[in-house]
């Protein structure tokens, strides 16, 4: 099947890459209009000095400075990023900083290899993580007990917010492979972590929702 968006329900990984060979080049501009949601999610994840934070699905990198910066020398940021030309960016982005606690994996998040359990988990603007319950569970089995997850990204506004919902619409077909989960995009963590914290942003196209992780998850 061509690199085209699936019918079939759920994330379709193909369709992702082909989406994210296309916007490497522009991703970061495309992405200023939500950095006030990036830098919240951040605050609200509130790593500390010498956490291990797991960026899944990290992109070119636009986070790490934040992370790096409030997790300190001592702290680590594992980048978790599966389309070539994305992490390349991200890559470049690290280097660039000469930043030696931000380390790089290339794979779905699902498959990972992911050393040890982390404090904290970012997922920004990952729809298709969030909707997948194999990646999901593979980054809460490397959170520890207690560690907190802080999810991001587009959501339906209510019905009757149709030109918030107009926006919405290009946005999500040109960032997730299938807009199934747009209207709670947070249900699959709910099943495992329990209802999350959420906040609202940008008149209910966008959400943010936090969770603990559980001493038995």
């Amino acid at each position: 099947m061509p690199a085209s968006r699936s019918r079939r329900p759920g994330p379709d990984r193909a369709v992702a890459l082909e989406q994210y060979r296309r916007r490497a080049s522009v991703y970061d501009l495309e992405l200023a209009l939500f950095e006030p949601v990036r830098r919240r999610a951040v605050a609200w994840l509130a790593p500390r000095p010498g956490d291990t934070v797991l960026d899944v699905g990290c992109g070119t990198g636009l986070s790490f400075e934040l992370l790096q910066a409030a997790v300190g020398p001592e702290g680590h940021v594992v980048g978790i990023e599966q389309s070539p030309q994305m992490i390349d960016k991200a890559r470049q982005r690290v280097k660039r900083h000469g930043w030696r606690n931000v380390s790089l994996l290339c794979a779905p998040a699902e498959e990972a290899r992911i050393q040890g359990r982390a404090d904290a988990a970012l997922l920004h603007f990952t729809h298709d993580v969030m909707q997948s319950d194999i990646a999901l569970d593979h980054v809460l089995r490397h959170l520890k007990p207690g560690a907190t997850l802080v999810a991001s990204g587009l959501k339906w506004a209510p019905p009757w917010a149709v030109p918030v919902n107009l926006l919405v619409w290009p946005a999500a077909l040109r960032s997730v492979s299938s807009l199934t989960g747009l209207h709670r995009p947070w249900q699959k963590l709910a099943t495992r972590v329990g209802e999350p914290e959420r906040q609202t942003m940008l008149a209910g196209a966008v959400y943010l929702a936090r969770a603990r992780v559980p001493a038995k998850p």
